[in-house]
């Protein structure tokens, strides 16, 4: 059973899940093509949605491929903590300079991602709803929390930052508790909201292949790490593929593979793909 402040339109249909996190339309939007992406890779896993106060209209494409919606709370957190997370005074203090964040973009959102701790199930891989699983990745399943892949996408001066993006985790209460305890102390800012903080939780984070968490800007930034045949699960970070934007053309490549996850039809196989010059 789930706890106060979640709630399921559905029981969950294995043990294991692969979660992602919707906010609003434009993140629903994204998660479409991520979760169809999933659907694709043949997982027996299940796949599970948690979504804040997003209207019905834009889930309903996330529940026709299967995926189980399941609705929560924004963290319980100060005045004082919403006020220094908020987008204007988050982005004030703390610019993002390597790339444009959406005008959608909710960073106290964010921190609602701590929530899947508090799912019925034994083992989850967490994955951003701006990412495309591009083949079966159902062994993360067996990997130990707290696994994630480097925040490599500019240099190797970056290997030491994990990305938040994709995770192993062990769903646990008693986990999700002692972390809200951590998160909303006085004076609490964390730079990169749940991805800062996370790093701080789990000091000693397992390290996965960048091919599980291939952030987009590696393409044009460090070609020569960029293998099709490698990738298993492509992230697009600052811009998104369904917007408008200065990167576009340097991605098109990357955005074309997501709008064919986005619609009904035929998926190329990415590893048939050209790697960059």
């Amino acid at each position: 059973m789930l706890p106060d402040g979640l709630a399921a339109d559905r029981p969950a249909r294995s043990d294991r899940a692969y979660v992602t996190l919707v906010t609003n339309a434009d993140y629903a939007r994204g998660a479409r093509a991520l979760v169809r992406s999933i659907v694709l890779s043949g997982t027996s896993a299940d796949i599970c949605v948690l979504h804040t106060d997003v209207a019905d209209r834009d889930l309903i494409p996330l529940r026709a491929l299967g995926a189980r919606c399941v609705r929560c709370d924004l963290l319980p957190t100060t005045a004082a903590f919403n006020a220094s997370h908020a987008r204007d005074a988050l982005h004030g203090r703390a610019a993002f300079t390597k790339g444009e964040k959406p005008p959608f973009h909710t960073p106290l959102d964010n921190f609602a991602k701590l929530r899947l701790w508090q799912l019925d199930y034994a083992r989850v891989v967490f994955i951003d709803a701006d990412a495309l699983v591009l083949q079966n990745v159902d062994k993360l399943f067996d990997y130990p929390q707290f696994c994630a892949a480097p925040n490599v996408y500019e240099s190797l001066a970056d290997f030491h930052r994990m990305n938040s993006g994709v995770f192993t985790a062990r769903p646990d209460r008693a986990t999700f508790a002692d972390m809200l305890a951590q998160l909303d102390v006085p004076g609490a800012f964390w730079r990169r909201t749940d991805q800062t903080f996370l790093q701080h939780y789990f000091p000693d984070w397992h390290g996965l292949p960048v091919f599980m968490n291939m952030l987009q800007y590696v393409w044009f930034a460090m070609p020569e790490l960029w293998r099709w045949q490698d990738i298993r699960i492509l992230h697009f970070q600052y811009e998104k593929p369904w917007q408008d934007h200065a990167k576009a053309d340097r991605l098109r490549p990357l955005i074309e593979l997501w709008q064919a996850h986005a619609g009904d039809g035929r998926v190329p196989d990415s590893r048939t793909l050209q790697d960059p010059a």
